[in-house]
């Protein structure tokens, strides 16, 4: 880990449950099962990972990104979020779609991201995701050496998670995901 940057940078962290008025509408409706999230106020044009982290000096191996698959078998399609460090990539045609057991695996279109997730795009965190979705944790967010950075179903604020609270999702899977 870099010797200037921690996950937590330089924001003023809040307890979650404090600042509902920070989280998806999602994300607030699930706090109570998340009793170590923390929240903190961004500008909203910095969500995206590389510049979040650059202006906050937040540590992009501490940085959390959920990303929405679909994945297909004949008239039937499964959704499912893969949570991966910022450092890595998410193994969506070999791992993610062997886990779903589906011949057709991509990221979700932008719009049904959106839509059945019921947050903002460059927001969109497991916490909060329909109960029929898995939550696919790569390995790595699960072993990290402190709280992660997540979304937090807005794109003004992230949200910091110990990495043992993802992984006691309901829907948590621990795997390789991430390629």
């Amino acid at each position: 880990m870099s010797d200037a940057f921690d996950g937590r940078g330089t924001l003023t962290w809040h307890p979650a449950a404090e600042r509902l008025d920070l989280l998806g509408d999602p994300v607030a409706a699930q706090v109570e099962a998340v009793p170590g999230l923390e929240v903190a106020e961004i500008d909203a044009e910095l969500a995206d990972t590389a510049a979040f982290c650059e202006r906050y000096r937040s540590a992009p191996e501490l940085s959390a990104n959920c990303v929405v698959v679909a994945g297909r078998r004949g008239e039937i399609t499964r959704y499912a979020a893969v949570v991966i460090l910022a450092t890595t990539r998410a193994d969506v045609n070999k791992a993610v779609r062997k886990f779903l057991d589906v011949r057709k695996c991509s990221f979700a279109p932008m719009d049904d991201a959106v839509q059945l997730s019921g947050m903002e795009y460059g927001g969109i965190t497991p916490i909060g995701l329909s109960a029929d979705w898995p939550v696919l944790v790569d390995e790595r967010v699960a072993n990290a050496p402190a709280s992660v950075v997540i979304g937090s179903g807005l794109r003004r604020s992230k949200c910091l998670v110990p990495p043992g609270e993802l992984t006691a999702l309901p829907a948590a899977e621990v795997g390789t995901f991430a390629g």
